[in-house]
C-alpha cells in the first residue's frame, strides 16, 4: 500500500530526498505518487514533523 502525505506536511523536501524511486514531488505539500511507491518506508522514517501515513 502506498504512502500519503497529511496536511502537517511543512514542505521541507526531506522525504523527497530519501525516496528510492522518486515517488515524491513537490506540489502545495509534497504528494506520493501511489503508483511509483514501492511502499519501502523511507520517507516515513525521514519525515521529521511524521506527516507520512499509510494509505
Amino acid at each position: 500500500m502506498a504512502y500519503v502525505i497529511d496536511d502537517t506536511c511543512v514542505a521541507c523536501g526531506t522525504c523527497a530526498s530519501v525516496c528510492p524511486t522518486g515517488a515524491i514531488s513537490e506540489g502545495d505539500k509534497y504528494e506520493i505518487d501511489p503508483d511509483t511507491c514501492i511502499s519501502c518506508g523511507s520517507c516515513v522514517e525521514a519525515c521529521p514533523n511524521g506527516s507520512i501515513q499509510e494509505g
